[in-house]
C-alpha cells in the first residue's frame, strides 16, 4: 500500500445507484472498480482492506491523525451536533438537565438509559451516598505525596490504587459487580478530591457527612472547618450541581477513548478509570480553563483587551475558551455557565476578570475574523472564574472536572464492554522507516 497514491472515490448521477446505499471507488492504479456498503452516512474501514495492487498486498488502509473524521464506536449516551450547538444526554438536551435535574439524577440517566423513578432515585443515591467512604490505607496513601504534589496526580494515583482494594473489580462480566464498582467510584471520587485539596493545604481531613446531597457532601469536606454540622451555602451547591451535569458526559474526547481504549484490555475499571483521568490532565483537555484563568490574568484590563485581540489576530496568541474541535456554533454549556457565574457571584463577590471575559466575548462574537472560524465561547471559557471565586486554586480545576465525568467513563466504558463488535484497540500505521538492514559491528560505525 502506497500512502501517496489513494483510491479515488466516483460519484454518480444515477438515481439507482444512488439507492443502493453504497460507494463506488476506482483505483485508479489498477483500473478496478468496488462497491462499499453504506451504513449510518459510515463506511467500514475494513471493506478498504480489500483494495490492492497485488494479492500479496495487506491492501488499503484509512489515514486519519486524531481520528478527527473516524468513527470507533457505536454509542447510545451522547449526541453532539456541532454546527448547531446541540448537547443531548440519551435524548434530553442539556438546557432542561441543567435547569431541572441533579447530577445524581442525571449520572444514573446516563448509565441506565432512562430517567429513574422516585424509587429508583433514591435507591440509587443511597448506594452511592454509602460508598464515598474510603479505605483508611487509601487515606494513609494520600498523606505520603508532598505538600505541594499537584491534586491532579494525586487522584490518578489513588484511582489506581483502588484497584487493589478492591480485587472483585476484576471480574468485569458480572453485572453485580459493575454495579458496584459503580457506585463505588462516583462515590468515592469527591472524596479522594477533597482529600487531595485539604492535603495541599495541610488541613486535617474532613469526612463525608451521608445526610447531605452529593455536591453539598463534596463542600462539606472542601471546607468544614470547626463546625460540628457544616451547611454549604445552597447557591453554591446547586452551582456546583449544575457544573457537574455539565461535565458529565461529551461523546468520544480524548479522556473517554483512553477510558475505552485501556477498557478494551479487559482491565477493571479502576485502572480504566485512572488512565481516563491521566488524559484529562493534559492542558489541551481538563487544563483549558486555567489556561481561560491565566489569559484573563494576562491582560489584566478591559482596556488591554483590543491589544490582545490583535494579537491573536496576527497569530501571535491564542484566545484562550473560544473555539471547540466540535462545536462550529455557540457551546451550549457556556451560555448555562455564564447564567452560573453571576449567582456565584452574588454569593462570593463579584470577579474581577469578569469584565475582561465579557469584553473579549463582546469582540470576538461581532469580529469577522472570528465569526468566520465559528470561534465562539466554550464551557471552559466561564467556569475557571466560578471556581476561582468558590476558593479553588488552579491546580483544582481539572479534579473538578474528573468528579463529574466519572459518571460518563463508567457509562462508555460500560457500553464498549458490552458491545459484541469491540475488541482490544489496535490502531494500524504507516510505516514510512527504512527497508531490511544488517546489524553494524561496533567497529565499523561512522
Amino acid at each position: 500500500m502506497s500512502p501517496t497514491k489513494p483510491a479515488s472515490v466516483t460519484t454518480s448521477n444515477d438515481t439507482n445507484a444512488a439507492r443502493r446505499d453504497t460507494l463506488s471507488i476506482t483505483d485508479n492504479r489498477t483500473g478496478k472498480q468496488y462497491e462499499v456498503p453504506i451504513q449510518h452516512d459510515t463506511i467500514r474501514a475494513l471493506d478498504l482492506r480489500q483494495i490492492k495492487v497485488n494479492d500479496d498486498d495487506f491492501g488499503m488502509m484509512s489515514y486519519d491523525p486524531a481520528f478527527t473524521n473516524t468513527a470507533s464506536c457505536i454509542s447510545r449516551i451522547t449526541f453532539i451536533d456541532g454546527d448547531k450547538g446541540i448537547l443531548r444526554y440519551r435524548g434530553y438536551p442539556i438546557e432542561e438537565l441543567a435547569e431541572k435535574s441533579t447530577y445524581l439524577e442525571t449520572a444514573y440517566l446516563i448509565l441506565h438509559g432512562e430517567l429513574p423513578t422516585r424509587a429508583q432515585l433514591d435507591d440509587w443515591t443511597y448506594h452511592i451516598t454509602h460508598h464515598t467512604f474510603i479505605h483508611e490505607s487509601i487515606k494513609k496513601f494520600l498523606d505520603g505525596f508532598h505538600y505541594d504534589a499537584h491534586p491532579m496526580g494525586m487522584i490518578i494515583s489513588a484511582v489506581a490504587a483502588l484497584s487493589t482494594f478492591y480485587p472483585d473489580a476484576k471480574d468485569i462480566f458480572d453485572e453485580s459487580s459493575r454495579q458496584k464498582q459503580t457506585w463505588r467510584l462516583i462515590g468515592k471520587m469527591p472524596t479522594m478530591a477533597a482529600f487531595a485539596y485539604r492535603h495541599t493545604l495541610g488541613m486535617p481531613y474532613a469526612y463525608p457527612d451521608n445526610e447531605l446531597s452529593y455536591p453539598g457532601n463534596f463542600l462539606n469536606m472542601l471546607f468544614r472547618t470547626t463546625e460540628l454540622k457544616y451547611r454549604p451555602n445552597p447557591t453554591l451547591e446547586r452551582a456546583l450541581d449544575v457544573l457537574f451535569i455539565l461535565h458529565a458526559d461529551h461523546e468520544q474526547n480524548c479522556s473517554t477513548s483512553a477510558m475505552r481504549g485501556v477498557g478494551s484490555s479487559q482491565v477493571d475499571p479502576y485502572s480504566a478509570i485512572a488512565a481516563a483521568t491521566a488524559a484529562l490532565y493534559g492542558p489541551l483537555h481538563g487544563g483549558a480553563n486555567e489556561a481561560v484563568l491565566r489569559m484573563l490574568l494576562e491582560i489584566g484590563s478591559v482596556n488591554r483587551v483590543p491589544e490582545y485581540v490583535k494579537h491573536v489576530k496576527a497569530g501571535e496568541k491564542k484566545l484562550m475558551g473560544f473555539g471547540h474541535r466540535v462545536y462550529k456554533n455557540y457551546d451550549p454549556r457556556a451560555k448555562i455557565v455564564k447564567r452560573i457565574a453571576y449567582e456565584v457571584f452574588d454569593v462570593m463577590g463579584r470577579n474581577p476578570l469578569i469584565d475582561i471575559a465579557l469584553e473579549c466575548e463582546r469582540i470576538a462574537l461581532e469580529d469577522d475574523y472570528f465569526v468566520k472560524r465559528k470561534l465562539y465561547p466554550n464551557v471552559d471559557f466561564y467556569t475557571g472564574l466560578i471556581y476561582q471565586s468558590m476558593g479553588f486554586p488552579m491546580t483544582m480545576f481539572p479534579v473538578l472536572f474528573a468528579i463529574p465525568r466519572t459518571s460518563g467513563w463508567i457509562a462508555q466504558w460500560q457500553e464498549m464492554l458490552l458491545d459484541p463488535e469491540q475488541k482490544i484497540a489496535r490502531p494500524r500505521q504507516i510505516y514510512l522507516g527504512y527497508e531490511t538492514r544488517s546489524y553494524i559491528p561496533m567497529d565499523h560505525r561512522s
